[in-house]
């Protein structure tokens, strides 16, 4: 069975342009394309009817580049949400505390689920993880999502690129299928 033929959701998570900033988030970002992978994603979605649901993060921190009282709150114009597509805002990590996100997929019998978007170690790993302990059939898109460089515990450098693949890697299969944007759209 296709992905369509599922209904299966698309969750775009985060992609707004307070991440245009890498030396704010740590620098050396990965997947430099991935909104553009995203936007590809969404095009498909639509031209097939299947639901879309934009998340957005708001932070509480008024000196955030994600509070809704910054540009950075925004949603970036390539995957800007129609009229009839769901915002849903939420202010911790996982799309799915504190909104009503899970009733409106449980309540439209939405099971299976497809994650895009902003970052991987952050939001997207959280609500992936708690996609798949609530039951629903997760697909994470590894180059539709990226993240930044970090600093460790012991002031170590880890380069985006690693902390990409080991949050993958720590999601595979456990809490979701892994699959690249070209995979994706040949299962839809």
């Amino acid at each position: 069975m296709t992905l369509a033929e599922q209904n299966t959701a698309l969750l775009l998570v985060d992609i707004q342009k307070g991440f245009d900033d890498e030396s704010h988030w740590g620098g050396n970002r990965n997947n430099k394309d991935a909104e553009q992978k995203c936007s590809k994603i969404l095009k498909k979605w639509r031209a097939l009817g299947l639901p879309v649901f934009h998340i957005i993060h708001s932070s509480q921190d008024p000196n955030s580049k994600l509070h809704k009282s910054h540009p950075g709150f925004e949603i970036q114009d390539n995957v800007k949400p129609l009229t009839n597509e769901p915002v849903i805002i939420k202010e911790v990590n996982s799309a799915f505390i504190g909104t009503n996100l899970e009733q409106i997929l449980k309540r439209q019998n939405l099971n299976s689920l497809v994650i895009v978007g902003l970052t991987t170690n952050h939001c997207i790993s959280t609500t992936t993880r708690m996609a798949g302990n609530l039951g629903f059939d997760t697909i994470l898109i590894s180059d539709a999502t990226a993240t930044f460089d970090r600093i460790g515990v012991n002031g170590e450098h880890f380069s985006s690129e690693i902390i990409h693949q080991t949050t993958l890697a720590n999601l595979k299969n456990e809490f979701a299928e892994i699959m690249t944007t070209d995979a994706l759209l040949e299962k839809v």
